[in-house]
Parts: C-alpha cells; structure tokens; sequence
C-alpha cells in the first residue's frame, strides 16, 4: 500500500486527554458527573456524538446543549497535541516510496495547525475538514472525494483510523481499512485487513 488516508484524533495525534476533559467539563457544566475512564471509552469505542447522546440521554438533556459545552471547552484544552510514536515515520515512508499522504477528519481548519504544530504537515498531499459539507463516517463521500480527485489506484489504497467507522467508510469507499487500537478497546465489528497496536508495524505494509 502507498496511498493512506488518515483519521487524526487517535490516530496520528494523541488528541483524547484534552477532549476526555472537555466532555468532563461540559457534563460537570450541566449538573452531571462522568468518570474520564468512561469518557474515554465511549469516545474511543463509538464517537464523540454517540458519548453525547448517550450521556444526555441518561440525564433527559438535550444533547445539543452537552456539545455546545463540550465545542467550547475542547479548543481552550487542546494545546499542541502530540503525535503517536510511529505517525511521522511511517508518513515519512509513504512519501519516499512515491505515495501519498490525505487526511480525513471532522475536526475543522484547527486540524492543519495541530499537524504542523507536529511536524506532520509537510506530509500531506491534501485534506478533507469539517470546513466541507461531507457527511459523517462511515459515510464514504469524503474519502470518495479525494480518491477521485487525485485519481488514486483504489487497490493501493487504504483508510487507517482507531474506530470501527474508519474501517467502515474504508470498505464503503472501497479500499482496505487498518485499525490502529493501541489500548485493545475496541470491539472489532469492522473486518479491518490489518489491525496493529502501534503505528510502527505498518511501515513494512507500504511499498
């Protein structure tokens, strides 16, 4: 494989502590209380709007108010988040073999400055934001999108992502999928090709 298409929160940066305390906050904000472990978990193994929901739901809340709370929090909380061991290398090898590098995020414009903040920008050949009017994941129209504009070999091509939706709109778009689940907290459901606990065993993967 040589062309990869990247989810950024939990993948190639490590972004869930500031929004873990984000969601705290918010939830603390409207009366509640939730631990960071279970947070975490719903994050991690569903979606920041399904934590939202869920958690609203248990309090008779309207969600849209936990997520205007927690959109208000996580960018005073999200300084300079790091990379995971092994994101810029294996960038850095997609890009010496002749592939490259798109990013898939539903974070907005924020997004380039954390990957520059990292180190990570000049890796990117370009990048689908919240700033485009694409549907959520699994939906596979922004993946499609940069698939068709760069006019990417569709066999070459794979989706990594820390979530089974990543997978998921992978396969939808018609390309493999590579879980990245560095902690094992997901329940596979998605059939990813590769499923690896550290970026690093994906650097003999592209060629």
């Amino acid at each position: 494989m040589r062309e990869f298409l990247w989810d950024l929160d939990g993948t190639l940066l490590d972004t869930y502590p500031a929004m873990v305390k984000a969601f705290q906050r918010a939830v603390t904000e409207l009366g509640g209380t939730i631990t960071a472990e279970a947070t975490y978990q719903l994050m991690r193994q569903q979606s920041v709007g399904y934590a939202e929901r869920t958690v609203a739901n248990q309090y008779g809340w309207d969600w849209h108010e936990l997520r205007a709370g927690y959109q208000r929090f996580e960018p005073q909380l999200q300084q300079h988040p790091t990379a995971f061991d092994g994101a810029q290398a294996v960038l850095e090898r997609v890009v010496a073999v002749g592939g490259h590098n798109y990013l898939m995020t539903h974070r907005n414009e924020q997004a380039q400055v954390y990957l520059q903040e990292a180190g990570l920008a000049q890796y990117f050949t370009d990048a689908v934001t919240a700033a485009q009017p694409f549907p959520r994941k699994p939906d596979p129209a922004a993946l499609n999108y940069l698939l068709d504009k760069h006019q990417v070999d569709r066999h070459q091509a794979v989706m990594v992502g820390d979530r089974n939706l990543d997978i998921d709109a992978g396969h939808n778009a018609g390309i493999a999928g590579y879980l990245f689940d560095i902690d094992r907290l997901i329940h596979v459901t998605s059939a990813p090709e590769v499923q690896v606990t550290d970026l690093n065993e994906l650097l003999p993967l592209v060629r």
